[in-house]
């Protein structure tokens, strides 16, 4: 394998992996069992002061 293929192969699979991290990522903040535990870390940054 030369250094060119290496850095192809990379890139392609490394942007798919991105990709794919990233659309966990947002299922996870708009999952509808998280709306509570969200706005609770949300409201208690608030109820501490």
């Amino acid at each position: 394998m030369t250094f060119q293929e290496i850095s192809s192969f990379s890139q392609s699979w490394g942007a798919v992996f991105l990709l794919t991290m990233f659309i966990i990522a947002v299922a996870y903040a708009l999952w509808p069992s998280n709306k509570k535990k969200f706005d609770n870390a949300a409201k208690s940054l608030l109820d501490e002061e």
